[in-house]
């Protein structure tokens, strides 16, 4: 058994309703909105700072956390905002979006130097295709993650994900452990990466 999840349990939050937390929750466990994080490793330095080269393929749930709430590079974690906007990159996998439309992401930002190299190491934006998008607005909308259940031999078990975004604000939250914060983005305008 997972030893992050051993240390699940049942409790109250401050308004009296039941939820998941940890036996031994610490402040970074929850974010601002109250939803329990994944606890994964993570390399520090002596400084406590992240090290090392983003793994492509593999989503660190606290790297992306830091990255998309502050809005940092995933790549470098400079901030990715500048005056013309905060950039991402978008699967193209169901097409192009309209800019009048709205688009939920987990892919955090970048800064124009990293947006121009992610392509070429990460599978999943080179195997389907990807454009570039230039976010005058990107709220926070919810995360993504496990959900559990208080079962009836008051066991916590867990639920199937089927990785749809749960908004903040949402009952199921209570029950959830996320792994990635979604955000979306409003007021975009498509981009060429070499006209930046």
């Amino acid at each position: 058994m997972d030893e992050s999840f051993s240390a699940l349990r049942a409790s109250f939050s401050n308004t009296g309703w039941s939820r998941i937390s940890y036996t031994d929750e610490g402040p970074g466990d929850r974010d601002a909105q109250g939803v329990l994080w994944a606890r994964v490793s993570q390399s520090l330095d002596e400084r406590g700072e992240l090290t090392g080269t983003p793994q492509w393929r593999m989503i660190n749930p606290a790297r992306q956390r830091e990255t998309m709430t502050k809005l940092l590079c995933q790549f470098c974690r400079t901030p990715a905002r500048t005056p013309e906007g905060i950039l991402f990159l978008h699967s193209t996998k169901d097409g192009i979006p309209e800019p009048s439309t709205t688009v939920h992401t987990t892919q955090p930002p970048f800064c124009r130097e990293h947006a121009r190299m992610a392509p070429k190491r990460c599978s999943h934006l080179a195997d389907r295709g990807h454009v570039a998008l230039l976010a005058q607005s990107a709220p926070l909308y919810g995360v993504i993650g496990t959900p559990h259940a208080y079962a009836a031999d008051r066991s916590i078990q867990v639920m199937a994900c089927d990785g749809v975004p749960v908004p903040y604000g949402h009952a199921d939250l209570a029950w959830l452990v996320a792994s990635q914060l979604v955000r979306t983005l409003r007021a975009f305008t498509v981009v060429n990466l070499d006209d930046l």
